[in-house]
């Protein structure tokens, strides 16, 4: 899922940080939609975005992958608001 109001890169449920091995970097504060404070683990990841790899944050929670818009950044996104509805990415 994309998360506009989501500011970081990726969060992803602990038991798939867990599963992939995810080094952990350090708790951080953070500001939920429902306006909650937790502290979340934080890890680190390689993916590979835009075919090149990178090293990016990943927050362990919530029950479905988010992806934030500190990876949109540089990018259009456009999603067409209908069932089935197509979702690009592309860098500018």
């Amino acid at each position: 899922m994309i998360d506009t109001g989501f500011t970081e890169f990726l969060s992803l449920p602990s038991a798939a940080v867990s599963l992939l091995g995810f080094p952990f970097l350090y708790d951080a504060y953070a500001n939920l939609a429902d306006n909650s404070n937790v502290i979340l683990p934080v890890h680190q990841a390689t993916i590979i975005w835009n075919g090149e790899e990178r090293e990016v944050n990943v927050l362990a929670t919530g029950r479905l992958p988010l992806l934030g818009t500190a990876l949109l950044d540089e990018h259009e996104l456009v999603i067409q608001f209908t069932e089935n509805g197509l979702v690009t990415i592309e860098e500018f």
